[in-house]
Formats: structure tokens, C-alpha cells, sequence
């Protein structure tokens, strides 16, 4: 018997895989089967109720609408969990963390396979916000092509 030792929170800067299991909203949790929980570095989506917390940006899209294009870009939908969480089947995600997110998420710019920056492609498509407290000087661009 393999014994695996899961990753809570990983230290800012410090690169990893994410392989996504389960969605909760636009922003995250994304559940790693590597063991983080990560949470979208820059950006805002509304929770599930419809709400936005205060003090966050508040994007038009709805809840639905934002965790379900954050699941078609990170993978396909193929359950659902008993919590409400969105089972997905992924390919691994290129991460960096941006450090401690509240509790035990690791806030982290993610990249797909392809090369899309998750936070980036949320914000062009309209279902989250950025959030310029935490975008920092964050730029855009495809990961891993010239």
C-alpha cells in the first residue's frame, strides 16, 4: 500500500501540478488530486447563492455560468459530488502560487494544457472579475508558447 502525503497549501512562488478532480464556483476551489485546493489568483466570481462578498469586485455572470465555463476550460463535467461540487475529469494544470488564500487553499495563477491562463481566460469571457488587489503586475499572456 502506497501511502500519499497531500499538499494543503503551497508557499508562494513555489510551482506545481494541478490535476482537477471537483469545481465549487467561477473561482475556485479547484480540488487537486495532488492534494491542494486552489483558489484562482486575481479575479472574483459570485458565489453559489448569487451573492458577492463584501468587498470583492462583482462580476454580471451568474454563479452557474461562471463555475460552469470554469469546469469546460479546466476539463468536462462527469458528476456530482453529495457537497454540490462539480466532479470533473482534467488534464494536469501548470500552477504558481501566489501563497495562503483563507484556510486551506492555495491561491495560484493556473495554465491549462493548451497554454490558457485561467484567471485571464475568466475575465475575457465575462464570468469573473478582475481584482486588481490581487492581480498585482500579472499579465495575460499563454504559458509555455512564444
Amino acid at each position: 500500500m502506497v501511502l500519499t502525503i497531500f499538499l494543503q497549501v503551497a508557499a508562494a512562488g513555489q510551482s506545481f501540478a494541478c490535476t482537477p478532480v471537483r469545481v465549487w464556483d467561477g473561482d475556485g476551489p479547484i480540488w487537486c488530486a495532488e492534494g491542494p485546493r486552489v483558489r484562482l489568483a486575481g479575479i472574483a466570481a459570485r458565489e453559489m447563492d448569487g451573492s458577492c462578498a463584501t468587498g470583492h469586485p462583482c462580476p454580471n455572470a451568474s454563479a452557474v455560468a461562471a463555475r460552469d465555463g470554469l469546469v469546460r476550460l479546466v476539463g468536462r463535467p462527469v458528476g456530482r459530488s453529495r457537497q454540490g461540487h462539480v466532479i470533473v475529469q482534467a488534464r494536469p494544470l501548470a500552477c504558481r502560487s501566489t501563497g495562503s488564500a483563507v484556510g486551506k487553499r492555495t491561491g495560484a495563477w493556473c495554465y491549462t494544457s493548451t497554454g490558457q491562463d485561467l484567471s485571464c481566460e475568466m475575465v475575457r469571457l465575462g464570468l469573473a472579475a478582475r481584482w486588481n488587489r490581487y492581480w498585482g503586475q500579472h499579465r495575460c499572456a499563454t504559458f509555455g508558447r512564444s
